[in-house]
């Protein structure tokens, strides 16, 4: 559990902050306790008890020591649940996630077997996994026969979004070149200062053009320690697919879902990462999910490897206090009643 307002700073074990409900329940007691031993006397006349109004100093302040013990408790319960200083921010990972999104945009990408089609959910789903991440500086990669860095890796999402809603079919050479979507999202990490970099590489094809292939863009990702996250997309068996005639107008043809599974599982499995294929928008938005929760729990992992504890540090005050409230009861207030 993280503390409200101290950064780096969390509690081990809260539920024992609980204990601190007790606290009406001792002063009850304290206050029963006290009335219990107050003895009536009657007397004839009053004319003795001149000046009773002002008791001396050791009366006045003789209540105070209940706060003392209140005090030395609620530090003993703190220090139950052990305040420990992280080796990191509070709120957000020490220094973000580096990702680059690499989208392939071919015409393939027009298909309906997603609704309204490839791409558009893919859009949709990759904008609410960057508002997610807030933490994290994002670069934005798409390539069909070739590659292309519609934004920079960065921290303002804004561009993100706004780039992601320009994305359309047509705005590079068809093709499908996997090796160059890779290879160049990998670039645009290679300088970054970030402890983890990230490439989600999203296709629905296979390998067919680019000047650098599949296996040398592998190489590549490995030599610069990034992890790739692969996704095929496209639905089991056959799809509605955009096609070109003789005149260059497309027409829709049923034609079969070709992925290469076997590279993809391969690039996500020898980067540390892992293949997930997208069949419909609700298994694409699962895996986008899944992927930021995966890259989430790496980061906190490595967060809060490293603490230091604080809780002796509060219970020797505690029982500092304690030793002073029962000091002062058997020596400067003893005599008061």
């Amino acid at each position: 559990m993280r503390i409200p307002g101290i950064p780096n700073f969390i509690l081990h074990s809260p539920a024992y902050l609980l204990l601190l409900l007790c606290i009406p329940l001792l002063f009850w007691l304290q206050k029963k306790y006290h009335l219990s031993r107050n003895t009536a006397f009657h007397i004839s006349t009053t004319k003795g008890l001149k000046g009773a109004n002002n008791p001396g100093w050791k009366v006045t302040y003789r209540p105070y020591l209940t706060y003392l013990r209140m005090a030395a408790f609620v530090l003993l319960v703190l220090a139950l649940s052990r305040p420990q200083q992280t080796n990191v921010s509070d709120d957000m990972n020490s220094e973000g996630i580096d990702i680059v999104l690499s989208m392939d945009l071919s015409k393939s990408m027009l298909a309906e077997d997603f609704k309204p089609n490839r791409i558009e959910a893919a859009k949709e789903v990759a904008e609410k996994f960057v508002l997610d991440r807030p933490a994290d500086r994002i670069g934005l990669v798409v390539f069909a026969g070739e590659s292309f860095t519609q934004s920079p890796i960065t921290i303002d999402h804004n561009v993100i979004i706004e780039q992601l809603n320009n994305l359309q079919s047509g705005m590079l050479t068809d093709g499908t070149a996997i090796g160059m979507g890779l290879a160049t999202a990998v670039d645009r990490l290679r300088h970054t200062a970030g402890k983890s970099k990230v490439v989600i590489l999203l296709t629905d094809g296979v390998n067919n053009s680019g000047i650098v292939d599949p296996e040398t863009a592998l190489k590549i990702a490995q030599t610069y320690k990034v992890r790739v996250y692969t996704i095929g997309v496209g639905s089991r068996g056959n799809a509605l697919y955009p096609v070109a005639d003789g005149n260059g107008h497309l027409q829709k043809q049923v034609i079969p879902v070709q992925i290469d599974e076997t590279l993809l599982t391969r690039i996500a499995k020898e980067t540390g990462g892992k293949y997930f294929r997208a069949t419909d928008n609700a298994s694409l938005q699962h895996i986008y999910q899944e992927i930021d929760r995966l890259e989430k729990n790496k980061m906190e992992v490595n967060a809060f490897r490293q603490y230091k504890e604080w809780y002796l540090p509060i219970a020797l005050i505690a029982v500092l206090l304690l030793i002073i409230e029962v000091a002062l009861s058997y020596t400067v207030f003893k005599s008061i009643t």
